[in-house]
């Protein structure tokens, strides 16, 4: 299957970039390239772009993409919380811009085998990184009732977590369970019919669920933005795209902690902590799709773009 991926806010990203032509660019998930491709078309002789991607499918799709620009591109098979490592070890130490776009692709989703939509039957993977040794079909089957109840309940942000646990737990004591169609039925036994009318798939947030914890993605997340900021020149920025309200709060929180680090009582007429800050929050609010761009897109609805510029 071709490796399709319709890049989200796109022009908005690029622009946020405020690109230099002779810069050097990092995409710290290469996907198929789109974002890639604008950033790259926008660079000089002199310019550099270097795309990381942990997806083997992705690194090939890209390369493919963007091979029209030669010496220019470097891919990396790597996940972005290494991003620093593998820049040093392409001799860059500081960067002009980085650009993340977290969650899924639409590759993944639709690639019905890798496991991530709960609208196949196909098993349990969910794996970004098809070089893990853990699958979902671990999780699904593994966790305790109370460790599936937390992470259904906080990554999936599902009110009845709880009684999803309970469902997974009793069925797997019956056999093992091994497909998403399986656990997708599961799941729908699980929620009150009234609810499962209004609110979309029932198996939507559960899955999303399992899929972040498998992945790592919010700790990964979490552990990286610092880095990132450091990598930056002066007047560099940092754009990133997040689908989901955790993980959008993390990146508010580390762009206003990186922005104002002062830790002084607020009554202190001094600062005395010493903490200075890095640079400035761009977005005060996020940046959202247009409405010509969720209509054409349903899956750019929870979109929103921050960035940050290193000072």
């Amino acid at each position: 299957m071709e490796f399709r991926h319709r890049s989200v806010l796109l022009e908005e990203t690029v622009n946020g970039l405020n690109i230099k032509p002779d810069g050097i660019y990092a995409d710290g998930t290469l996907g198929g390239g789109g974002h890639a491709y604008e950033v790259c078309r926008r660079l000089n002789n002199k310019g550099k772009f270097v795309g990381v991607d942990q997806d083997a499918a992705a690194i090939e799709a890209a390369g493919q993409r963007l091979k029209g620009f030669g010496e220019k591109v470097t891919i990396v098979r790597s996940n972005y919380c290494d991003m620093k490592s593998q820049l040093q070890k392409l001799g860059i130490d500081k960067v002009d811009g980085i650009v993340l776009d977290l969650g899924v692709s639409s590759y993944q989703l639709d690639t019905a085998e890798r496991g991530f939509s709960y609208r196949g039957d196909a098993p349990l993977d969910m794996r970004m990184d098809a070089r893990m040794k853990c699958t979902a079909r671990d999780i699904v089957n593994e966790y305790d009732e109370m460790e599936l109840y937390r992470v259904i309940r906080d990554y999936g942000e599902d009110k009845f977590a709880k009684n999803i646990a309970k469902h997974i737990v009793q069925e797997r004591r019956l056999h093992p369970i091994e497909t998403t169609g399986e656990l997708a039925e599961i799941i729908k036994h699980a929620i009150p019919m009234k609810y499962q009318k209004k609110a979309g798939h029932p198996a939507k947030r559960t899955f999303q669920a399992i899929r972040i914890e498998l992945n790592r993605e919010l700790e990964v997340l979490k552990d990286s933005l610092d880095d990132m900021i450091d990598l930056l020149n002066p007047g560099g920025r940092l754009c990133i795209i997040t689908f989901h309200s955790l993980e959008d709060r993390i990146v508010k929180s580390a762009f206003k902690r990186n922005e104002n680090p002062c830790t002084c009582p607020p009554d202190f007429p001094v600062c005395m902590c010493g903490k200075v800050s890095k640079g400035r929050v761009v977005t005060r609010k996020p940046i959202l799709p247009g409405e010509e761009e969720t209509e054409s897109n349903s899956r750019s609805k929870s979109a929103k773009l921050r960035i940050f510029e290193r000072s």
